[in-house]
């Protein structure tokens, strides 16, 4: 692709992320996007034969920009609570990021008539990270720094803790979600409960 056809597309995936999160997947439509980038709806469905493949692309660039937590080092030789730590940290910062917020909501306010849509948010973003995750785990288990059990469970359930308190405010936009600075405390406090929960067993 040259350089023109490259920033087309990019055009056109702008305006779709604008359009989606503005009005909704069902509320936006191929011909309203064309009309924004300027041009017709043959042009947008050479690079897009469908809105479903629109709407992948619209995820894959804000996964792209926003998905550090999905290549953060996991290192073996290290201490599990410190890694935890540090992927916690990168992954509830971005997690509460507006883009990825507000992709979220509209996947959960979609999801109902087009389940397609959170399939395809969640194969590219979350199932990704936590499948990583999860190999890491289970090699902390095979070595004897976390206790045997099902590590993609043991993720899961991390994800969780990290998920339990300012994020849920941010989600719904609430006042709580302002003060960003107790994520920090909110991760170290994941972190120890899910190590009190699957360190070895003495």
């Amino acid at each position: 692709m040259d350089d023109a056809a490259a920033q087309r597309r990019k055009a056109f995936v702008d305006a779709a992320r604008e359009g989606f999160f503005a009005n909704g997947y069902a509320g936006t439509t191929m011909s309203s996007i064309a009309s924004k980038v300027g041009g017709s709806k043959t042009t947008l469905w050479t690079y897009f034969p469908s809105k479903e493949d629109l709407f992948a692309a619209v995820v894959d660039g804000i996964v792209e920009q926003y998905g550090d937590a999905l290549t953060i080092d996991l290192p073996l030789d290290q201490p599990v609570p410190d890694v935890l730590r540090r992927f916690g940290n990168v992954l509830m910062n971005k997690l509460t990021a507006t883009p990825l917020l507000s992709l979220y909501r509209l996947v959960v306010g979609e999801a109902e008539r087009f389940p397609h849509l959170a399939e395809t948010f969640y194969d590219r973003g979350p199932r990704r990270g936590k499948a990583r995750a999860a190999e890491w785990v289970g090699e902390k288990m095979v070595r004897g720094e976390l206790r045997m059990g099902d590590p993609m469970r043991a993720v899961q359930q991390f994800s969780g803790l990290c998920q339990s308190g300012l994020y849920q405010f941010a989600v719904l936009g609430l006042p709580e979600a302002r003060d960003i600075s107790r994520l920090a405390e909110e991760v170290d406090a994941a972190v120890d409960t899910f190590y009190r929960a699957w360190k070895p067993e003495v």
